[in-house]
């Protein structure tokens, strides 16, 4: 089934969780404990993000530099193979525009076609390090609707050089939404429009941006009702972990911390004291979420796995 059908077919609100790829050099085990530790609830799904390459400088043997290509957490493709073989959960890999070609693309997808991999999250994904505004790779997509498209197009049997391919099972994919806007809209109604074509285009669902208001996801959903979108839309949360997290996550992430959690985590004088403060607003995010009929909730898991295991005990 596929992450629609696995959502509806959930007596109660669903459970999923997002994981990245481990670092280069790391063990797939590392995604293993992360897994284990939140299995017992029931995820419905698991998202697997996508990173792209970045520029690097790295010395030569005669002590100058050179600027090269790497990728800090490759192997999207085959850690959602391993997940999905060892634990028979629906894999979401992302895909992304940033830094991959329209080749790239097509290759990434007929390994997943594959392996029997058929769900996805489409994004646009974020600039280059190096970049101060987002560029599209060299015979790459600009924009995520550009590659929903050529997922449509491979959906329906054609390739990149209008090639065919025999009859194969079509991917079923989600897109993004932002509660407080994407940070390069210039306003909600400008990023619900686009949001809109993504639907039309073909996305079965949108999974928010964290947030920490649910008022304010709740207030987006309706704007989107009221624009005709009518696909679920996914509420993503994430436990504060880190004491400066309460200036990092509005910088990075372009998201409201509210003043009753900015208050507490102000009175913190450790990093284990935000841990406590941010399981019980997460916590109180989610049991709302819970009460009020959301479909799913979607969690995101970097740096806070233990931390969104102690919310899903209270929560599921």
């Amino acid at each position: 089934m596929n992450v629609i059908e696995l959502i509806n077919s959930s007596k109660t609100t669903a459970f999923s969780f997002e994981i990245l790829p481990p670092l280069k050099g790391n063990s797939i085990e590392r995604v293993y404990q992360t897994i284990d530790m939140l299995r017992p609830f029931d995820p419905k799904y698991i998202n697997i993000t996508t990173h792209r390459s970045e520029l690097v400088f790295k010395a030569t043997d005669n002590n100058l530099y050179r600027q090269v290509s790497e990728r800090h957490r490759p192997g999207t493709v085959a850690i959602a193979a391993a997940i999905q073989n060892r634990y028979k959960i629906t894999v979401v890999p992302h895909i992304i525009c940033s830094g991959f070609t329209k080749s790239e693309t097509e290759y990434a997808l007929i390994d997943l076609q594959f392996l029997g991999i058929h769900d996805l999250l489409v994004l646009r994904g974020d600039k280059a390090k190096h970049e101060k505004s987002f560029n599209s790779t060299e015979d790459g997509h600009a924009h995520a609707i550009d590659l929903q498209q050529q997922i449509n197009d491979f959906n329906a049997g054609k390739f990149l050089d209008n090639s065919s391919m025999e009859k194969q099972g079509k991917f079923s994919y989600g897109v993004a939404g932002y509660p407080e806007k994407h940070e390069e809209a210039p306003n909600l109604d400008s990023d619900i429009f686009w949001l809109k074509e993504k639907v039309k285009q073909g996305a079965s669902y949108v999974v928010t941006q964290m947030f920490f208001d649910n008022e304010t996801y709740f207030a987006f959903v309706e704007r989107c009702r009221q624009e005709g979108i009518s696909v679920p839309i996914i509420p993503g949360i994430k436990p504060i972990t880190l004491m400066n997290q309460l200036t990092v996550l509005p910088k990075i992430f372009h998201v409201d911390i509210p003043q009753p959690l900015a208050v507490e985590l102000g009175k913190c004088k450790t990093d284990a004291e935000a841990v406590e403060t941010g399981v019980e607003w997460c916590t109180m995010q989610a049991l709302d979420l819970k009460k009020r009929g959301v479909p799913s909730i979607h969690f995101y898991t970097m740096m806070a796995t233990k931390s969104v295991k102690r919310v899903a005990e209270k929560v599921y």
